[in-house]
């Protein structure tokens, strides 16, 4: 891993070298890179880097936060070409990564001092303009940016690239514990970082599944959903780009945050996996996401009108087109919801309706809790990362699910034109256990004429006491259903991402006067 890191920091710093210059006015010229020392609140050394114009004059300012795991090397071609476009940029590594000292905070306090500790230097060492000072970063620099801005108002603008606003949410949503982004996060810190005793405890306590209160309080404190009172206050403009298919910071916590933001902002969801969207422009390639940091910088650090602040806030780039859409704001993207009743099991291989009519006759479907199917969401960073590089979705063939261990729904087929499925699907179902814990995972499918289907969306619920009803947001979506394709619901008991509540020989029965929720455009 260490070699990895290595090879990626040199590619990065080649890339530096020769990336281009975005497209407006010309190069100007720059100091160059220098490497610094930051000094934090607490005595603990920083390693940064900074690169500034060389014209006349104050310039603005960007303070790039470095991902997890990763250094202050990770933006050298996106701070030269910021640099080469009017900006003073300072990367930094955040403490407890490679040569920055001190122990990994998890975008704890000292996290967040250290981000106005690197605009203290800024302002102290460079030509920078206090008055325009923006802050940007993908992952773990992310979440830091958005707390950075709820707590320094001399941040006035932010760009939160595969970030977090509710830790919780990303460790334990719907009270189920994602094991393989969990043990990727803990591995790389243990061969890259030093983990405070602290992360060492929480995560301690994560694998054994106790102290859920205590873990949830040390996360909250560390989320920027319970600080967009003060971001709003502060007033900063906001940009977050984001994945559908985000394993590490589920999508949806991003559109409940962009939802109570009340600055200008913009949201982008775009199809892939944790950090992969933005992940070229780390080379220096141009690409959709950066191009927006750019505009959203240019806009509201230089005072160039770019035309971002007039534009919608919401951008979406659905899964199985190459097409763009906006719209005003969040309330827009659907124009309707439709109500799919989950009908009784049927047929040689057992399989219920989804029909808008409630089932006529009452139905239960009991499963063996804890055995999986073909139906997943696949492997952390790489499934979702893969379809956001080929346009290919997760894919199973839907008569093979096993219904001796799934719940399997089909719709009707889509009538001429398809469904415009965008926002956020919900599952309502009845559901039973013979053991008060247990765990659902709920697939949504696009299944063709074959019955392969092309998975949309999926989410896992879990009860610590007997549940009469499961009421499960599954992850946001924007996907065109073709004509003649229909829609496939699978609930199964496990799934490889996530470490389920269920108890071994115990069982899960799903029953009438369940529903899903489809939003349709």
């Amino acid at each position: 891993m260490h070699r990895l890191a290595l090879v990626l920091s040199l590619l990065l710093t080649s890339a530096a070298v020769v990336a281009p210059a975005s497209a407006g006015a010309a190069a100007r010229s720059t100091t160059g890179f220098h490497w610094n020392d930051i000094t934090a609140a607490d005595g603990v050394v920083l390693k940064s880097n900074v690169i500034e114009p060389t014209g006349p004059g104050t310039h603005p300012g960007v303070v790039l936060v470095a991902s997890w795991a990763l250094n202050d090397f990770q933006y050298l071609a996106q701070a030269k070409q910021f640099a080469e476009a009017g900006y003073v940029v300072l990367s930094y590594t955040t403490r407890g990564f490679w040569a920055s000292g001190g122990t990994i905070d998890v975008g704890g306090p000292k996290d967040i001092a250290d981000a106005s500790s690197a605009v203290d230097w800024l302002i102290a060492h460079t030509r920078v303009d206090p008055s325009r000072i923006g802050i940007v970063g993908m992952s773990y620099g992310g979440g830091i940016s958005l707390l950075a801005a709820a707590h320094d108002p001399r941040i006035r603008a932010v760009g939160s690239l595969s970030g977090w606003a509710d830790l919780a949410a990303s460790m334990s949503g719907e009270n189920t514990r994602r094991s393989q982004a969990a043990w990727f996060l803990q591995t790389t810190a243990r061969l890259l970082g030093r983990p405070s005793p602290e992360m060492t405890r929480i995560l301690g306590d994560y694998w054994a599944d106790r102290d859920a209160a205590g873990r949830e309080r040390w996360a909250r404190s560390r989320s920027a959903r319970y600080a967009i009172d003060a971001i709003n206050r502060n007033h900063p403009a906001v940009l977050i780009a984001h994945s559908f298919g985000d394993s590490v910071f589920p999508a949806n916590q991003m559109v409940d945050f962009y939802t109570a933001l009340r600055t200008s902002k913009r949201l982008e969801l775009a199809p892939g996996d944790h950090a992969t969207a933005e992940l070229p422009g780390l080379a220096g390639i141009r690409n959709h996401v950066w191009t927006s940091v750019r505009r959203w910088l240019d806009q509201y650090l230089r005072g160039i009108d770019t035309g971002i602040g007039e534009e919608p806030g919401v951008v979406l780039r659905p899964h199985n087109s190459s097409a763009v859409e906006y719209y005003p704001d969040w309330a827009h993207l659907t124009g309707h919801t439709d109500r799919r009743r989950l009908g009784a099991p049927h047929g040689l291989i057992a399989t219920g309706g989804l029909d808008p009519v409630p089932p006529a006759d009452r139905w239960s479907w009991r499963l063996p809790a804890g055995a999986d199917t073909i139906a997943d969401g696949g492997v952390a960073l790489l499934t979702n990362g893969l379809e956001g590089l080929t346009g290919i979705p997760p894919i199973m063939w839907l008569p093979a699910v096993s219904r001796d261990n799934a719940a399997v729904w089909e719709s009707g087929a889509a009538p001429v034109g398809g469904w415009k499925v965008r926002g956020v699907p919900r599952l309502h179902a009845r559901v039973s256990s013979s053991h008060p814990r247990g765990t659902v995972i709920a697939y949504l499918y696009d299944v063709n004429a074959l019955g392969l289907g092309s998975l949309l969306s999926h989410a896992p619920a879990t009860w610590l006491s007997s549940p009469t009803d499961v009421d499960l947001p599954l992850q946001v979506t924007a996907y065109d259903l073709p004509a003649g394709h229909r829609l496939a619901l699978v609930v199964d008991t496990k799934d490889p991402l996530y470490l389920d509540a269920n108890t071994r020989n115990s069982t899960i029965t799903l029953s009438s006067e369940s529903w899903l929720d489809v939003p349709i455009a």
